[in-house]
């Protein structure tokens, strides 16, 4: 009997602990609505101030628009909002040809920061490089512009020119690039042959929808090498389903390419192989990446260093890795809000991190510009130059040490 008093009593106290957490969480949500609704109030009578006291006659929308990219920009440098003219021009695909300079932008901070020139544009001959700030554009300053302003000032009719105030680390002052603007036509893979055509060697400039094709192409081409270099670097990213596709070529089937993780169960989402690989699982890939290597180039190189189809060389990436939902609003006008950050098949998240390579070779400053410069000259004059790359070197070492290490196997 008294076993059973302590059982009912138990379940009594357990009932009446959920009811008191049940209600406790109640009231915090309403207090919590009651906040949000009392700085809503506060919104709403700073609008009717402005429109009734300020200066001059101000109109409502560009008064709440205005609030609304404040609220978007306190976020991340990533999420935006757009007005209907924007948000129409954001959503139009352009399939790898566009009007412009042949950069990938950022935000942070209030600072337009290169991610990287995109190779054979204009922006790439003109000797930009990632990580350099642009400060103003045709001498207006930047601090006060959203990404999307900056890219349209910097956009174009094809053979116009535009003025970036540039200040780049390490450079006393700040210098002027003049650019001309010209239609970017991206052609994303490139390939050759080098250590006497013992080794292919892709380089992969972006993400695009064709470049799927192409880079299975160069995998077959390269299929009765001694290895593969695929080089990400300077790869500011693109397409998430051209990564994914790409990986799907490299990896086991049913491998893990990468995941996504937020706060509501749409935002999280797992990508895995499906497919065959296109060459053989112990086909020696070496992967070179640096600063200038972001977003797809980060998830395709975590998903081969993860699941060991390949080394990585060079040095950390760039750390920029999340995924933008596009939401559109009732007027036309909509937002592009952060709801995920991707994760490398281990678990280690990109975002604001990188990837650190296997095989560290780290690059000064002016050891890159030579070797971009040296890169620019032989494409631009076709001039035969000494290219030090001693990222490269590093990579052609593993794949024959890889090499090796396969046929001793066998």
């Amino acid at each position: 009997m008294k076993s059973r008093l302590s059982l009912v009593a138990g379940i009594l106290f357990i009932f009446i602990a959920g009811i008191s957490f049940g209600l406790n969480a109640k009231t915090e949500r309403e207090n919590k609505l009651k906040e949000d609704l009392q700085l809503i109030s506060i919104y709403t009578d700073v609008l009717k101030i402005v429109k009734d006291l300020y200066v001059e006659p101000v109109d409502s929308k560009k008064l709440i628009y205005g609030s609304l990219r404040g609220m978007m920009n306190t976020l991340d440098p990533y999420s935006a909002f757009f007005t209907p003219d924007e948000f129409k021009d954001f959503t139009t695909e352009t399939h790898g040809e566009f009007g412009g300079l042949g950069i990938e932008i950022t935000m942070e901070n209030h600072k337009l920061i290169i991610v990287a020139p995109i190779e054979d544009t204009p922006a790439w001959r003109a000797g930009l490089k990632s990580g350099d700030v642009i400060i103003e554009i045709d001498g207006e300053p930047t601090d006060k512009m959203t990404l999307l302003q900056a890219v349209k000032k910097m956009r174009g009719k094809p053979g116009t020119k535009v003025t970036l105030t540039i200040w780049r680390k390490g450079v006393e002052k700040p210098f002027k690039v003049t650019i001309t603007r010209a239609i970017i036509k991206i052609k994303s893979v490139k390939t050759k042959e080098l250590e006497n055509g013992k080794i292919g060697y892709i380089r992969l400039t972006q993400f695009q929808e064709n470049s799927t094709e192409d880079f299975k192409k160069a995998l077959l081409k390269f299929k009765d090498k001694d290895g593969i270099i695929i080089d990400l670097r300077n790869n500011p990213g693109g397409l998430l389903s051209t990564a994914v596709m790409i990986a799907d070529m490299l990896l086991k089937k049913g491998d893990m390419i990468v995941y996504t993780k937020g706060r509501t169960p749409r935002s999280n989402e797992k990508y895995f192989s499906r497919n065959d690989p296109v060459i053989p699982l112990d086909f020696p890939i070496v992967v070179i990446v640096n600063k200038g290597s972001a977003s797809a180039s980060e998830i395709l190189t975590g998903a081969l260093r993860d699941n060991n189809r390949a080394l990585a060389v060079g040095d950390k990436t760039f750390g920029k890795a999340s995924v933008q939902t596009l939401i559109p609003l009732p007027d036309g006008s909509g937002i592009k809000l952060t709801t995920a950050h991707y994760y490398t098949p281990s678990g280690k998240m990109i975002m604001h991190k990188g990837i650190t390579p296997d095989i560290i070779v780290h690059v000064s400053h002016e050891e890159e510009m030579e070797r971009l410069k040296a890169e620019r000259e032989a494409k631009i004059h076709g001039k035969k130059v000494e290219i030090k790359d001693p990222q490269l070197d590093a990579a052609i070492n593993a794949i024959k040490i890889l090499n090796f290490a396969r046929k001793a196997e066998k």
